[in-house]
């Protein structure tokens, strides 16, 4: 801290001299990981062989860089942390900016990674690799994560926002395994077609704005002159179509099922959680300076934006309702999930952008909790997540209530079904902007993917209130029967405590979510 303080104090005199403010305190969430990456580096220098000290300084860089997120998280909407301010620019001449929305979605990836940590230390005795890697990685792309949240210029966003990507690539095929190697060409290759995107898209902004910020004012300047207006949607509608890759959008999600299900289980939740939230805070980046026009409407951006969300929801429902893996369904769930996740920016209101940040938050939990479970159930002897199927689920809530409990609160929350309110309320939110902007017919549709997405969930929570058969824990040593596992690792423990005691509390008082967002 007396560093950091340090570094402020330094910032604060170089921006009387007339450059560049920096305050190292309000790029905490960002920073905070960055070094901490270094800081693993190092100590596994001095110390190799180790891994506690990896685990605890990675979890430490995080916590305070979700420390540092708060105050962001806390402050109104209109007070938002600034920092890297140009002297007496004007609107948007501060090229980091995190509001309520943007602190919350930090926090909210920086403990996703750390579940993700967690998660990963229990199964480090069975995984080949370098623990200093794992560590380092995992904290690169929750410092790209943070970054891409509130950079507000095209530059920084758009390699903040490959940092998020590369390094869980790399995570995916440094097990060593061919299917491992063939899930990370696949995210190298859907990722490096992303970014060809994005980059012309960052390119017909520039050429909309002449302006490389994301700023206000620049988008009402554009949007008042027809042509540049023209070239302005298109644009936006690119660099929608490169997120849409990160986001698992139909139709750009052909790479998350086989990614899904031949890396790590671990580095699985990353990409489904703290991945898909640095790809919602990129998104309403770009999105929300649109939420202020209103003549003339940008009716094709809310079409397209809505379209894709409704796809999304319907193809990932359908499909994932065939499922009989569980990361194969979580995989499918992430694709119809991301579709409610972006539904309610197709209002292009500031209701719906704290509706669409709630739902990713939602999400992100109680797929975390899912993921835990998964990597606790095992075939005996075999390597975690190795047995997925219907049948080793099959009455894990009765034999094994403190595994099968959390999973059904997680499916339940999910499909937005009681007792699991947090759910239900997710998605009322995300339907209410649509209905006060007059987009019916996209509501409808919504209506129609929760009856489909409750019957997908609803099957795997009748297998696991069936009569369970025989099942072997780690501890007995037992091979009979179906000859799986349930072994439930220190981190495992905490990302299932946590998780559903978070999930259980913002069902009872949905308040505690939805107040910071306000």
């Amino acid at each position: 801290m007396t560093a950091l303080t340090g570094l402020s104090t330094l910032s604060a005199l170089t921006a009387q001299s007339g450059a560049v403010s920096i305050d190292a305190l309000r790029l905490l969430p960002a920073l905070a990981p960055a070094l901490g990456a270094l800081l693993v580096l190092l100590v596994d220098a001095l110390a190799p062989r180790r891994t506690l000290p990896h685990l605890v300084v990675g979890a430490l860089a995080l916590l305070m860089g979700a420390a540092g997120a708060m105050p962001g998280a806390l402050s109104p909407a209109r007070e938002p942390v600034l920092t890297l301010c140009l002297p007496g620019g004007p609107d948007g001449a501060c090229l980091w900016s995190a509001g309520p929305l943007d602190s919350t979605l930090q926090i909210g990836l920086l403990a996703a990674s750390l579940a993700a940590l967690l998660l990963l230390s229990d199964q480090w005795r069975d995984l080949p690799g370098d623990r200093a890697v794992d560590v380092a990685l995992i904290l690169a792309s929750a410092a790209g994560g943070a970054a891409v949240v509130a950079a507000r210029e095209l530059g920084t966003w758009l390699v903040a926002l490959e940092l998020a990507t590369l390094p869980v690539i790399a995570l995916v095929v440094l097990r060593g395994t061919r299917r491992a190697a063939h899930g990370g060409l696949t995210l190298m290759m859907t990722s490096l077609l992303s970014f060809a995107v994005l980059v012309v898209g960052t390119g017909l902004w520039v050429m909309a704005t002449g302006d490389a910020s994301l700023s206000g004012t620049a988008i009402r300047t554009a949007w008042a002159q027809p042509d540049q207006r023209a070239v302005l949607v298109v644009a936006i509608l690119t660099l929608f179509v490169g997120l849409g890759f990160k986001l698992s959008l139909v139709p750009f999600h052909a790479w998350t099922p086989p990614t899904f299900v031949s890396g790590p289980l671990p580095i699985s939740a990353l990409l489904a959680t703290a991945s898909k939230l640095a790809a919602v805070g990129a998104l309403l980046a770009l999105i929300a300076p649109f939420a202020g026009l209103a003549d003339p409407h940008p009716h094709a951006l809310a079409f397209v934006v809505g379209a894709l969300a409704i796809g999304s929801m319907l193809v990932g429902t359908v499909v994932a309702f065939r499922a009989t893996d569980l990361v194969r369904l979580l995989a499918w769930s992430t694709i119809a999930q991301a579709g409610w996740v972006v539904l309610p920016l197709a209002a292009l209101t500031t209701v719906g952008h704290r509706a669409s940040v709630a739902y990713a938050l939602t999400y992100a939990a109680a797929g975390l909790v899912a993921f835990a479970v998964a990597t606790a159930v095992r075939t005996a002897g075999g390597e975690p997540g190795s047995e997925r199927g219907l049948a080793a689920y099959r009455g894990l809530a009765r034999s094994h209530p403190h595994v099968g409990g959390p999973l059904i609160l997680a499916l339940l929350t999910l499909a937005g079904l009681p007792p699991a309110i947090l759910g239900l309320v997710a998605k009322v939110v995300a339907i209410r902007p649509l209905l006060a902007a007059g987009l019916w017919p996209l509501a409808v549709l919504a209506v129609i993917a929760v009856v489909l997405g409750i019957a997908v969930y609803v099957r795997w929570i009748a297998v696991l209130l069936a009569a369970p058969e025989h099942r072997t824990t780690a501890a007995s040593g037992n091979n009979a029967g179906t000859g799986v596992e349930v072994q439930v690792g220190p981190g495992a423990l905490a990302v299932l405590s946590l998780g559903t005691a978070l999930l259980v509390v913002a069902s009872v008082v949905p308040q505690v979510l939805y107040g910071l967002l306000s």
